[in-house]
């Protein structure tokens, strides 16, 4: 129980770490929300409209998904709040028993940023849908959120592009923390909802730690990392990750506490996921995964194939030999290769299989965590991505940070 502004709570989010890689700054831990205990480090699917392209919720369970990201703007929009809320929220609109994550839409001021005009009061928008003008406010993101019913809602950030630089990332870093305490206001069900503060400052280590303080200032469970993954270069974000986590000289804390989940907003490549689990994220989310599988690409150890290529035309193996999806079991990359840009069914297949492609790697983070052997499962890792050991400057200097060396001295 705690003290908020609203009185006396519950939490609606109790996190335990469960082991800690001696080496790096790599963790495991439980997550306990109210709908479900989630696993950490964790990779949320995008289910954009509380659905997932090609997949039904009972495929998604049978796949250990654990938590899954919805859409506030979109699902603000269609089917709307009242809908969800006469349909008891979202987990029972879609029939899903598990954990849910909202974003807050505030992403969509970048996304469709012709069509937003942002000022201190919002976001206005000209819907997609239908033209028409609405107006997305710190309490009306958090009104829609509460509708949803999601165990994780996001604050209404200001987001600009990682790329911008000069005055205007201040502003918005700086209006963040100001929407931030107005979303906190509005929450009508802090006993059963977490909000999750957003880090932001763009490519400023200054900003970024400013921002850093502001939000931990906060009474909150957790706290998401924004504005990244977005066009910057690689050394860029692999830095402003490893601020926001590492342990400075004299410091007890980092600037994003260990106690607390921390969430890393938009990563979804493979090589990105082991890199930053390895800087001390918690939790992920992206549309990679099921995107890249619409445009006939299956995620493999190596990388990515594309089975529009005529190579895989008289390929009679699975995608992976090693994956034990009902994908990989019953089809192969000829039949694939066959359907994929004809048939519906192939994002269908291919979504089962990357999806499960990603809920295995995070299982194996998370094993490989628990049983001290993390270092060398991102050796052997990196390894299978790049076999001639070519391995970008970036990634030997993230994970060298951390004391992983992929190549001796």
């Amino acid at each position: 129980m705690k003290m908020t502004a609203k009185g006396c709570v519950k939490s609606a989010l109790n996190f335990q770490i469960l082991a800690e890689c001696s080496t790096s700054n790599a963790r495991t831990g439980i997550m306990k929300l109210p709908h479900f205990d989630v696993e950490t480090p964790v990779f949320m699917p995008v289910g954009t409209q509380g659905s997932m392209k090609g997949l039904l919720p009972k495929q998604l369970e049978m796949l250990d998904c654990q938590i899954i990201l919805g859409n506030t703007y979109h699902l603000g929009t269609r089917p709307g709040p009242e809908i969800l809320k006469k349909a008891g929220g979202l987990h029972k609109f879609m029939n899903w028993k598990r954990a849910l994550l909202t974003d807050s839409g505030g992403f969509q001021m970048v996304s469709l940023l012709k069509l937003a005009e942002i000022t201190e009061e919002g976001v206005k928008f000209n819907s997609p849908y239908n033209n028409s003008e609405c107006m997305l406010t710190p309490e009306h993101s958090i009104e829609i959120q509460n509708a949803i019913g999601a165990d994780i809602v996001m604050q209404l950030d200001d987001v600009v592009k990682t790329t911008t630089v000069g005055p205007r990332v201040e502003e918005a870093m700086h209006r963040t923390t100001r929407w931030l305490d107005r979303c906190l206001e509005a929450h009508a069900y802090p006993e059963r909802q977490n909000i999750f503060p957003i880090i932001q400052g763009g490519l400023d280590p200054e900003l970024r730690a400013m921002s850093a303080k502001k939000q931990t200032e906060r009474d909150v469970n957790g706290y998401a990392i924004g504005g990244l993954s977005g066009g910057e270069c690689k050394d860029d974000f692999w830095n402003m990750v490893h601020l926001c986590t590492q342990t400075k000289d004299g410091d007890k804390e980092p600037l994003l506490p260990k106690n607390k989940p921390r969430y890393l907003m938009g990563v979804g490549f493979a090589v990105d996921l082991v890199v930053c689990c390895a800087l001390g994220i918690d939790m992920f989310d992206c549309v990679f995964p099921t995107r890249t599988a619409r445009f006939g690409c299956a995620l493999v150890p190596s990388g990515q194939l594309n089975l529009k290529k005529q190579e895989y035309a008289l390929d009679f193996s699975p995608i992976d030999e090693e994956c034990d999806c009902s994908t990989c079991a019953r089809h192969t990359r000829a039949f694939l290769h066959t359907i994929v840009g004809y048939e519906t069914v192939a994002c269908h297949l291919l979504s089962v299989h990357n999806l499960a492609f990603q809920m295995r790697l995070m299982k194996s983070v998370r094993e490989s965590i628990k049983s001290g052997t993390f270092p060398e499962f991102v050796m052997a890792f990196m390894k299978r991505a790049f076999p001639s050991a070519d391995y970008p400057k970036w990634v030997l200097d993230s994970l060298g940070a951390v004391n992983i060396k992929l190549k001796p001295d």
